[in-house]
């Protein structure tokens, strides 16, 4: 076999059977490429979690064809071990085949507790190394040792010095490498009994990338001053009251370890420092380049940091095959050089942003008809999509002994504009800290599509009802924490919140001690950008200005106070866009956004699509048998020609992909 796919796909012919039921406890069949495929193919997977919802989707988009005497290969995955099966409705065991993939199958020599745990994008290097290496049967440390090397390049026995270790701790942060905690913690076991390693706080900076940034913050300016000190720099690093234990002097100059620092300030992981702080004379360097990245220089970081930043995102750039962690990565990157263009840029880098951003939004959206239906069905373990939150923090309610958890949904924050409003919060409270990772937003990025998603936990195929208003965002939340093991007494609801104290505002649904779910809605960014005439620039200016007003911060101090776990996601983004014509249609749609439009029949969305050829209509899985969208492309919207505006509802990164943050308390 050239893949571990291999042994699944052989399985699936098309028009084998019209329904296959697989019993796939490891979610084989969601991971990215496979799922791509069997879609290529012509199968549709739906998972069989709630008996009702299940029925729902099977009657009205499959039974009723197969009444019609039309075929339709069906797939029903059921996160079950095989034996448990036979618990399904008995009509579905007589109606299809049966199937079983697990990853014991697929690696037994492997011990399985260990394999079960990686992200399933790994699977293809693990298969390789299976193949080429042969390990034969091996136990849990084993196979952890075996991963390590094999799969994530990095060999305990091999890092011997400072450099060594200063070089995996970047490749693992700085790459976002999904290392499963078991084999985290088998890494600071091995290093941990090297005795060159014994100042190291390696519990803190391996498994959490937060803190291993801000322990290389701390170093970055004994660096720069022992460039120039002539005592020992033990002597230099006292004063600067370091918070993380371990070496005061790091090997930034090492030629495998400064390829990354200078990417690191770029891309806003680090900050610079300013010279005058630490008496460093900035006109003796000459070629160090990667140094002076490191070190603000008024009027002219920005303008450097843009440049190298479309000079990464050029040479990073996900093609149509990427993965769509690829895509999140991108994401920010390109939001880090929206805060800058949108803060103040020259006219040469604000025109190559806009080429360079209508290039990348033609490649997403050619990749999002092929791998965004990829994505709905994925494990919530790491949320991709915005249903998928909701799911991660029942699991995290179960598994943890928080009060509860509290997810702040600010309606249409983009990702850029979630960077400045991260730093006015970081100033108003310096112990808050966030774990920062992004997800995909529904299409139409509409509020009462994409929003109602989170708060239902389910795709929008299942509150058809309701999918043109936001008025049932209350009774889904209740729903779904019933369905979870809660309460209606133990779940709150706000929305209309960003104004005024957040406390009172919390006052007539919020009862500490007793709610273990609180969903609340921040719509203050909306307003903003329904308001907006002066475009992108302006909408960060009065995001930043309302940020400075506390409401934001005050809000998250109280719940950390409270014990509560606090999710930040937004519902959409936004795009500057400029009108290309209003379709002339009268009443025939039943939403009419800027940036999208709904039909009732595919024939009435086509005709007005024939009148705006850059215009996509958008036929992926998930929403209802009758709702038919049209969304703009690129920086189109659907009014007057010549106007702009600040919308939502279109497919661009800007809209798409957002935040998606874990807020806690800094521990140190």
């Amino acid at each position: 076999m050239n893949s571990w796919r291999d042994t699944i796909l052989n399985e699936f012919v098309p028009k084998i059977s019209r329904l296959t039921i697989v019993s796939d406890p490891d979610a084989l069949l969601t991971e990215e490429k496979l799922a791509v495929t069997l879609r290529e193919r012509g199968f549709d997977l739906i998972e069989f979690n709630d008996a009702i919802e299940f029925r729902y989707a099977y009657e009205s988009n499959y039974r009723i064809f197969w009444d019609q005497e039309k075929h339709t290969d069906l797939v029903v995955v059921l996160r079950l071990q095989d034996t448990e099966v036979d618990n399904l409705p008995f009509d579905l065991l007589k109606a299809g085949r049966r199937l079983s993939f697990d990853l014991g199958s697929i690696f037994p020599n492997l011990s399985y507790p260990v394999i079960e745990k990686l992200d399933r994008s790994l699977l293809d290097t693990l298969f390789d190394a299976q193949q080429n290496y042969s390990p034969g049967r091996i136990g849990d440390n084993a196979t952890k040792d075996f991963i390590l090397s094999h799969v994530f390049g990095i060999a305990a026995e091999l890092i011997k010095s400072d450099a060594d270790l200063l070089r995996i701790l970047l490749r693992i942060h700085y790459n976002s490498l999904s290392i499963p905690g078991e084999l985290i913690d088998r890494l600071v076991q091995v290093l941990s009994g090297h005795k060159a390693f014994a100042g190291w706080p390696l519990a803190d900076v391996i498994p959490d990338e937060n803190a291993f940034f801000a322990f290389l913050q701390e170093r970055w300016p004994i660096f720069l001053s022992g460039l120039h000190a002539t005592d020992q720099v033990g002597e230099v690093s006292e004063g600067y009251g370091l918070k993380h234990h371990g070496p005061d002097s790091l090997p930034f100059d090492h030629q495998d370890i400064r390829v990354y620092i200078d990417n690191l300030f770029v891309e806003g992981k680090l900050t610079p420092v300013a010279a005058d702080t630490i008496g460093f004379d900035i006109n003796t360097l000459q070629g160090d380049t990667w140094i002076k990245s490191g070190i603000a220089d008024t009027g002219k970081n920005e303008g450097v940091r843009i440049t190298r930043l479309l000079d990464l995102i050029v040479g990073e750039g996900p093609t149509e095959d990427s993965r769509y962690s690829d895509w999140t990565s991108l994401a920010f990157k390109w939001a880090e050089l929206a805060t800058l263009i949108h803060n103040d840029s020259t006219k040469e880098h604000r025109d190559c942003f806009l080429k360079l951003g209508d290039s990348l939004n033609k490649t997403f959206t050619d990749w999002l008809n092929n791998h965004y239906a990829g994505l709905i069905n994925l494990p919530p373990t790491n949320p991709v999509m915005l249903h998928h939150v909701s799911r991660k923090m029942a699991r995290e309610l179960e598994d943890s002994q928080c009060a509860g958890v509290a997810l702040v949904v600010l309606d249409g924050l983009a990702l850029d504009q979630w960077i400045p409003l991260k730093h006015v919060i970081q100033e108003q409270a310096p112990d808050i800290t966030f774990r920062e990772t992004a997800v995909f937003a529904w299409v139409p990025t509409l509020t009462s599509v994409s929003r109602q998603t989170i708060f239902a936990g389910k795709e929008p195929l299942y509150f058809p009802n309701s999918i043109n208003t936001t008025n049932n965002e209350q009774v889904l939340w209740r729903q779904f924490w019933e369905n979870h093991g809660l309460s209606r007494l133990d779940i709150s609801y706000k929305r209309g919140l960003g104004d005024g104290d957040p406390i009172v505002d919390l006052e007539p649904v919020f009862n500490p001690g007793r709610t273990k779910a609180i969903g609340l809605v921040v719509d203050k960014v909306d307003k903003i950008m329904h308001g907006m005439q002066l475009g992108a620039a302006g909408m960060h200016n009065q995001i930043r200005q309302w940020s400075k007003q506390g409401y934001l911060s005050a809000l998250i101090k109280y719940l950390l106070e409270m014990d509560y776990h606090i999710w930040l996601t937004s519902d959409h983004g936004n795009i500057e866009c400029n009108g290309k014509g209003r379709p002339s249609e009268g009443s025939i749609a039943e939403t009419c956004g800027e940036r999208a439009r709904v039909y009732p029949t595919p024939e009435l969305r086509s005709k007005v699509l024939s009148d705006h050829i850059s215009a996509k209509e958008w036929r992926a899985p998930g929403l209802p048998a009758d709702y038919y969208p049209l969304v703009a492309e690129g920086r189109d919207a659907f009014i007057k020609e010549g106007d702009s505006i600040v919308g939502h509802g279109g497919i661009s990164i800007e809209e798409i992909i957002v935040p998606l943050v874990k807020i806690e308390r800094r521990t140190r």
